[in-house]
């Protein structure tokens, strides 16, 4: 039977152009590997270091992904993509013109009998109040509706403000940030059952246990430094991968 993929937190157009161009040569060896098994595709969020859609524009600099994930559609792989803090909006383009589902928060998927709870993982757990609401006030479609209203060029320019802002707070808070998301998942066991747990956000790789019965946490970790790891869930397991 055909594997489920998960990717998070590449944030491109973050990083200088080497760089970026190992991403993308990354991006299509693994692309080339879900077209050959067949399967799904699940992007958990900060796939973009920062997204503004409009109406009428579609932002430059991100022509080569939009092709290779348009490519992959068409090939048969059924992508579903999670909003992140710093892809924050993902609009109806995907959707509509590229055939890519969009998700927002936790939603759940059911594979080969087995339960996935799947989020970037912003705004979960403990904590975090600011960026929650925030999240709120942002994703509000009248306050959207108000931000794309803006000369394209300027509201991009608050858009990746926004981003470094996200950033910049993660960074002082990277001795508890670790940990919210794997006590939010050990938490979460504790109330219903689930088989696995997978996210990004924190840029923090594990896999870890978090309930007698077998519920497992998921971090895909991110590609920012340098590690291009992917997880892959076949013939009834779960594992993580590097290209």
């Amino acid at each position: 039977m055909p594997g489920l993929y998960f990717l998070s937190d590449l944030h491109l157009g973050l990083q200088e152009p080497q760089a970026e161009e190992e991403k993308y040569e990354r991006l299509e060896k693994l692309f080339s590997i879900i077209r050959s098994n067949g399967g799904s595709l699940y992007l958990l969020g900060d796939i973009f270091d920062y997204w503004m859609e409009f109406r009428h524009v579609i932002p430059k600099g991100f022509t080569r992904f939009i092709c290779m994930l348009s490519g992959l559609v068409r090939s048969g792989v059924e992508v579903t993509w999670f909003a992140g803090n710093h892809d924050f909006w993902l609009g109806t383009f995907f959707d509509e013109e590229l055939g890519v589902k969009t998700c927002y928060g936790l939603q759940e998927a059911r594979h080969e009998g087995k339960l996935f709870l799947l989020a970037h993982g912003d705004g979960l757990g403990e904590g975090d109040l600011g960026y929650k609401l925030f999240a709120r006030f942002v994703r509000n479609r009248f306050n959207l509706g108000l931000l794309t209203a803006f000369h394209s060029d300027l509201a991009i320019a608050i858009m990746k403000r926004f981003s470094l802002l996200s950033r910049k707070h993660k960074t002082v808070d990277m001795t508890t940030e670790p940990l919210r998301l794997l006590d939010f998942a050990t938490a979460l066991a504790q109330e219903r059952e689930f088989d696995y747990f997978v996210c990004g956000h924190n840029h923090s790789e594990r896999v870890q246990v978090v309930h007698e019965s077998g519920s497992t946490y998921v971090n895909l970790g991110s590609w920012i430094e340098g590690r291009y790891q992917y997880g892959v869930f076949e013939q009834g397991q779960f594992r993580l991968e590097k290209l």
